[in-house]
């Protein structure tokens, strides 16, 4: 977006298929639509008739903005709201993990046996995963429950 609008010379026609792909929320609109007039360029859709040079095509623009945003807030929460229901039925969000939970076990007992000379990379190469994949499963015994690892 950034290069497109760096680019935009006098003239210029800045088309979308619809609106609501075009920007995030309706301030990022707004921004992007100011941009485009300061370099004297135009905005059209291709599938919503909006004349942004007369004043009822830039409020009809900021109303079109505002259901976007409407709309894109709605299909967030039900995603969250889904996903919330689905962990409550005990299904797993996410990717499958990488070690099992009886392996994740055995390596939280090596690395946390006192007088061992197990290192996170150590087990990692043992094990063949990333480093990262032993931290998680050592970090999930130290801290149960806590939700940045949900």
């Amino acid at each position: 977006m950034q290069l497109l609008l760096s680019m935009l010379r006098p003239g210029d026609v800045v088309k979308v298929y619809k609106i609501d792909r075009f920007a995030r929320s309706l301030i990022d609109l707004l921004a992007i639509l100011e941009r485009i007039e300061k370099a004297g360029a135009s905005f059209q859709s291709l599938t919503e008739p909006v004349d942004t040079s007369t004043s009822a095509g830039r409020m009809m623009m900021h109303m079109l903005g505002a259901f976007a945003e409407f709309e894109r807030g709605i299909i967030r929460e039900r995603s969250i709201a889904g996903q919330r229901a689905a962990m409550q039925r005990g299904v797993h969000c996410g990717r499958k993990r990488s070690l099992p939970s009886d392996t994740e076990a055995d390596i939280v007992k090596l690395y946390s046996t006192p007088g061992n000379w197990y290192t996170l990379n150590s087990l990692a190469a043992l094990f063949e995963v990333h480093p990262s994949t032993i931290k998680r499963a050592v970090y999930r015994v130290e801290k149960p429950g806590h939700s940045s690892l949900r």
